[in-house]
Parts: structure tokens; sequence; C-alpha cells
């Protein structure tokens, strides 16, 4: 059985951005930070870190948030970015603000561009993030596109052929399959994560794709009762199932 981590209650109540050391030292001394119903007076007192934690720590009543690591399910709205950098409204801004001090800080896996909509997963572990998106995983992505004009009839050859070449780029795509809906309207299954792949691959057979939503990474489909803006907490359990 691998032995909990354990930490100092004020340091690990700062890194979960609940305030500065001192502030936390504050909260606890105030009788307002519990354990089993318990209050807690001793911030340096050491803390079992482990997936169970918000059962029995709490706030002022409330549950702590969950330790890391941590990988949330966001159903990702139009107008906002993925990169911390990026000017304008961020996803991080439709998270607890709290969340946005957290230690280690959360990230995106991947990105969607500011007009892509859909699934999206953050999380604060980098092992995680780099198995998702490195190029040996090859983890499907499924995109439901919204075309200007109709599709031709020859985009599912081209997608599937392993062949199909993007302006600008020297190594072919490798195969990803089409899923007609309607004449202006496809499913496309892609194992790569080249920059706005999906939208150059349909320009590449003279289209241009007007919306633009993931549905699915690997065996995670987004939740039909998931509103734009919204995340869930997943599992342990549920995150590994992007791998199968």
């Amino acid at each position: 059985m691998t032995k909990a981590l354990m930490a100092r209650l004020d340091r690990l109540l700062a890194n979960l951005g609940y305030g500065a050391r001192r502030e936390v030292q504050a909260l606890v001394a105030s009788g307002k930070v519990t354990f089993d119903g318990v209050p807690l007076k001793d911030a340096g007192k050491r803390i079992a870190v482990t997936a169970d934690l918000p059962q029995h720590l709490m706030i002022r009543g409330v549950p702590v948030d969950p330790p890391a690591p941590l990988v949330l399910l966001m159903n990702k709205p139009l107008g906002v970015v993925c990169s911390h950098r990026e000017d304008g409204a961020k996803i991080y801004d439709l998270l607890p603000r709290r969340w946005q001090i957290r230690d280690p800080a959360l990230s995106s896996v991947g990105r969607l561009d500011k007009d892509t909509s859909g699934l999206l997963l953050i999380t604060d572990d980098g092992d995680f993030l780099h198995r998702v998106i490195s190029p040996k995983r090859h983890v499907e992505k499924t995109y439901l596109a919204s075309l200007d004009r109709p599709l031709s009839g020859k985009e599912g050859e081209a997608f599937a052929s392993g062949t199909l070449m993007l302006e600008g780029e020297e190594k072919p795509l490798l195969p990803a399959s089409l899923d007609v809906v309607d004449e202006k309207t496809a499913r496309l299954t892609i194992t790569e994560g080249r920059y706005h792949q999906v939208r150059r691959m349909f320009a590449a057979m003279d289209n241009h794709v007007v919306a633009l939503h993931r549905e699915r990474i690997g065996g995670i489909t987004l939740p039909g009762d998931l509103e734009p803006g919204k995340h869930r907490i997943l599992t342990t359990q549920e995150a590994e199932q992007v791998f199968s």
C-alpha cells in the first residue's frame, strides 16, 4: 500500500487557493477549519493528502476542494481562450477564483481556439496531460463541423488516405475518419493535434468551417447535460477512460 503524502495544514490550504499562509492560519485560529467535525487549532498539523480529503476537511462547514491531482471536464463555450497569456476572457475565469491560484496550477490538456466549443480537459497533473497529448498515444478526438458549402463527397477518402498534406507542412496527416451528418455537417475523428487541424483539413478540400464543436476525447464523451461554461471533476477512473 502506498503511504499517503502528509502536508502541513496551512501549506495545504494555501496551495488549494484558500489564501496566503497567514490568512489560512487566521482561519484555523478562528475555529473555521474542521476535520471530521472537530475544529483544528494547530495550523502546523500534518494532514494526510488523500483523494477523500473533502469528506473530512471543511472550511466554514463546506468541504475543501479536492487536492492534486485534479482533472476537470469542461464544456468550453465560444469566446474564451485556453492560454494563460492570451488577452481576453479565459477558461480559467469560469472556474472558482481560488482555483486560479492553486499550486500546482491548472492547465488545459491541449487547446481549443476561441471560436471552437466543446469538450476540454483541464488538469494540474503534468504526467496525465503529457500522456493525453503525446503523439505516441494517438488519442482520438471527434469534432462536429458545420461547413460553409456542401460536402463534395471526396472528403472521406482524402482524410482516410494518410497522404493529405496541409499547407505549409512537409509531413502528411495520419488517416482520419469522416462521418457525414448532412450536406453541410460532418463528424471528423483525428488522432493528431496540429495547429487548427480540422479547419485546415476542410480548407484543403476547398471548404470553410463555420462552427466547430469537440464531442469526444478518447473514451470520454461530452455529457449532454453539461451546459456551456460548466465543468465537472472527474475521478481517477473516469479520467483514465480517455485512453480506452
